[in-house]
């Protein structure tokens, strides 16, 4: 069984997302991806989800 683990961060900086990586990668974690959503009047994203998934028991 495939289980799925969504990870929300409105601190959108490449040290977060690395923290975030590192964090559940070493728990077993398999990063499927990264959604991220913009601000209007900005470039920078307001957050991020970042989807893992691992087999399950």
């Amino acid at each position: 069984m495939l289980r799925y683990k969504v990870v929300e961060t409105s601190l959108v900086t490449d040290e977060e997302l690395e923290k975030i990586l590192n964090e559940w990668v070493s728990q077993g974690w398999r990063l499927e991806g990264i959604q991220f959503a913009m601000r209007e009047a900005s470039k920078r994203p307001a957050m991020a989800f970042i989807l893992f998934t691992r087999q399950g028991e």
